[in-house]
């Protein structure tokens, strides 16, 4: 008896199958090779189309499959993690109507601040433990405000998990979780937001019927079952954004556990059993994927939009026909400091922890005699590490004080370097996991720092 699991990243589609008995990974791929373009068509804007999303995620399960190393009619149920924040629409018909607007997308700022102002910041920050910001549901006023006649064609609004679960059943239904990242949901009164949706003017109907995370969000429709050597009729049974989905792969479940990835963005996700807030919103409180109403456990949630985008621009631009770890490999040639270059990663659209400023990314310091490659790819790893450790000092002045962070093997934590200037700077070790492969989460590697 096998799962599937499905992550919708902003890079690429990645898919596993573990194997329920053991849980054990047997194998993952990911689809495409190449990492996905995002569609930047002014300053500030990010989309990407479902439909892309759909289409990899199909590819990448062919390409599972294909490895013959299990049995995919054995397959019985299908998980789903994705980028967060995301909107995507659709009409009566399930046709997407638009490209999605995501996660690291500006344009919908101004319109976040009018609604902080209206609501009024206390009452926002007490129920919703966030400012509504660039969030899901200020991207869908904006879509409202500018595209009005596509807006009127709309008869559902989803997240991106939401969306390729539909497409696998053609049942849409989102989560508590799901609705707290898109800040539609009110903390205190348990309910959507009608703060939110009187001032945005929505109509809640908009919005997908709301299940539990864990639980059947529909079964596999026939067609699709045929398409993908699937089983017809199994459920659906877990969809969640994919820091949430990281912190329970790294069994960061409890208050006071902390999970930090460093993908396409840098996060720090921390567990907490309170409904607390950041005053000036710079990191955001959601769901986590173990909240109810008995366990109000919510996910403190510090997000970097320009960490591992960061690394990717660098090396396209100066070092395009080699790979990361060669990349590593030179980072690490050059001295601590970089010889004085200073990189700041912020160019990846508006920086909640920095009051949703969109200040772009800089290199300062460049010396045309001195410098060279090596020290620009050290400095970009160090700039992101500096860049945590301005986000981790913001979650201290609101009482998370961890004293272990667990990462995965993975993106720039491959890189020693990269590791060990995280625990210098931050002064917390970290403890590096392997999330796929032949085991399911073994200790790996244990980084202590010196401080």
């Amino acid at each position: 008896m096998y799962l599937l699991g499905i992550d919708i990243g902003t890079s690429s589609i990645k898919v596993s199958v573990v194997d329920a008995g053991t849980q054990k990974c047997l194998a993952t791929v990911q689809y495409p090779e190449v990492e996905t373009e995002i569609k930047s068509i002014k300053p500030g804007w990010a989309e990407q189309s479902p439909m892309d999303w759909w289409r990899n995620t199909q590819q990448a399960i062919l390409k599972l499959n294909a490895l013959e190393i299990f049995n995919p009619k054995e397959i019985t149920a299908i998980g789903i993690a994705y980028q967060m924040h995301g909107l995507v629409v659709v009409d009566k018909e399930q046709n997407v109507l638009r490209d999605s607007i995501i996660w690291c997308d500006s344009r919908a700022v101004e319109l976040g601040e009018k609604a902080f102002d209206t609501i009024g910041h206390e009452k926002c920050l007490h129920s919703l433990l966030n400012s509504p910001g660039n969030f899901t549901a200020s991207k869908l006023a904006w879509v409202k405000n500018n595209e009005p006649e596509l807006f009127s064609k709309i008869d559902k609004i989803m997240l991106p998990g939401d969306f390729i679960a539909m497409k696998f059943t053609g049942a849409i239904t989102t989560s508590i979780a799901a609705l707290s990242e898109g800040v539609f949901w009110d903390f205190r009164k348990n309910e959507v937001s009608e703060d939110v949706l009187k001032v945005y003017g929505l109509d809640k109907n908009l919005l997908p019927d709301i299940k539990p995370l864990f639980s059947e969000h529909g079964y596999l429709s026939a067609g699709i079952a045929r398409l993908l050597g699937l089983t017809e009729g199994i459920p659906v049974a877990y969809k969640s954004g994919d820091q949430p989905n990281n912190a329970l792969s790294l069994n960061v479940l409890k208050p006071g556990e902390v999970a930090a990835t460093a993908g396409t963005s840098g996060v720090i996700y921390g567990v907490s059993d309170e409904l607390t807030y950041d005053e000036q919103s710079r990191v955001n409180t959601f769901a986590h994927v173990t909240y109810s109403n008995e366990d109000k456990h919510t996910g403190v949630l510090l997000c970097i939009n320009g960490t591992g985008s960061m690394y990717r621009w660098a090396k396209e631009n100066f070092a395009p026909n080699q790979s990361y770890a060669e990349l590593n490999k030179l980072a690490a040639s050059s001295p601590i400091g970089s010889k004085g270059i200073k990189v700041l990663p912020f160019g990846n659209g508006a920086e909640r922890m920095l009051n949703n400023k969109y200040t772009g990314a800089q290199l300062h310091g460049i010396d045309l005699n001195l410098h060279s490659r090596s020290d620009i790819f050290r400095s970009v790893q160090e700039g992101i590490a500096f860049s945590f450790r301005y986000g981790l000092d913001i979650l201290r002045e609101n009482g998370m004080r961890p004293k272990v962070i667990r990462a995965g093997l993975a993106n720039l934590f491959l890189s020693d370097l990269f590791a060990q200037t995280f625990v210098d700077v931050t002064g917390v070790p970290v403890e590096l996991y392997e999330n796929d492969g032949e085991r399911s989460c073994p200790w790996s590697r244990n980084w202590s720092g010196y401080f």
